[in-house]
C-alpha cells in the first residue's frame, strides 16, 4: 500500500483546501479517498479551526475520473465488502450537511464517480477545458454514489437519463447551461477563482450561511407546506444569533460587518 496520503488539508486562514492526491491514477476514487475524506471534514468543521468555507479541488491534470475499478474487481470477490463500498456514498451525504459551504474546482475530466462526489458539493467553478459524464453504462455498472438520485435533481430526468444512457461528456459550456456547474473560468484562473470565492464566503455569517444551506438541501424534497414551516423555524430561530445584530448595526453605521461566529 502507497505511503502517499490520499486526500491533503490546507489551512489558509478562514478557507480549508481539501485536495484529491491520486494524480497518477487520475484520482480515483478509493477505501482511502473514501476513509480520508470524513476526516478532513471533519478536521475543518472542528470548534476552533476557523474555517469558515471548504475548497474541493484535486492534484494532476484530471479533478476525478470515478471509482478505482481495480479496487472494484477486487471488491466484487466479497459482496458485503462490496456494499460496505457503496455505502461510502456517506461521505457525501457529509458533504451535504456540513455547516460549512462546499466549493469545488473541477478542471480536466470529472466522470462517474468524480461527478457523483461534484454533485454532493454546493457551488461548483470548472475550468472551460473540462468535461463531464456518465461512464457507468459503458461498463454495465450503475451509479451507486447518490448519482442517480441528485443528478436528475439538479438538471432534470430526461437530461440526465441521456447522460446515463449515452455515456458521453459534455463540455464546460455546455455544463454550464444545464445547471450542473455555476461558473466557468480559464484554466489558469481556475484555482484563484474558486479559492477567492470562497474567501467572499468566509466573510459572511457562518450561522446564516449554513440555515440557508439548510434551508435548501432538507426542504427540496419535503412538501410545499412543510418546506414553508420549516423556513419559518429556521428564520425565527437565526434572527436571535448574535452575527444578525452585528447586521444591523452594520448596516445602520454604512460599514462591512464583522461577523464573529
Amino acid at each position: 500500500m502507497s505511503d502517499v496520503e490520499p486526500v491533503l488539508i490546507e489551512m489558509v486562514g478562514p478557507v480549508g483546501i481539501v485536495e484529491l492526491n491520486r494524480p497518477e491514477k487520475f484520482n480515483c476514487l478509493s477505501v482511502g479517498i473514501q476513509e480520508a475524506l470524513p476526516k478532513a471534514l471533519r478536521k475543518l468543521e472542528a470548534p476552533g479551526s476557523g474555517i469558515r468555507a471548504i475548497l474541493l479541488r484535486a492534484r494532476g491534470k484530471h479533478f476525478c475520473t470515478g471509482a478505482d475499478l481495480d479496487e472494484i474487481k477486487a471488491l466484487r470477490a466479497e459482496r458485503a465488502r462490496f456494499a460496505e463500498f457503496i455505502h461510502g456514498s456517506e461521505v457525501l451525504k457529509a458533504l451535504e450537511a456540513s455547516d460549512l459551504p462546499v466549493v469545488a474546482a473541477v478542471h480536466g475530466l470529472c466522470l462517474a464517480g468524480g461527478l457523483e462526489l461534484m454533485l454532493a458539493c454546493d457551488v461548483v467553478f470548472a475550468a472551460s477545458d473540462a468535461l463531464f459524464g456518465d461512464q457507468h453504462a459503458q461498463y454495465g455498472l450503475v451509479p451507486g454514489w447518490g448519482g442517480s438520485q441528485r443528478l436528475p435533481r439538479l438538471i432534470g430526468l430526461r437530461r440526465s437519463l441521456d447522460l446515463f444512457f449515452s455515456a458521453r461528456r459534455v463540455d464546460a459550456e455546455t455544463a454550464l447551461q444545464f445547471g450542473l456547474v455555476n461558473y466557468v473560468v480559464g484554466p489558469e484562473r481556475l484555482q484563484q477563482a474558486a479559492f477567492e470565492y470562497c474567501q467572499t464566503l468566509a466573510r459572511r455569517s457562518r450561522p446564516g450561511l449554513a440555515a440557508m444551506k439548510r434551508l435548501g438541501r432538507r426542504g427540496l424534497d419535503m412538501e410545499w407546506d412543510a418546506a414553508l414551516r420549516f423556513e419559518e423555524k429556521v428564520v425565527v430561530d437565526a434572527l436571535f444569533d448574535e452575527d444578525v445584530s452585528e447586521g444591523l448595526a452594520a448596516f445602520e453605521a454604512r460599514r462591512a460587518p464583522v461577523f464573529k461566529s
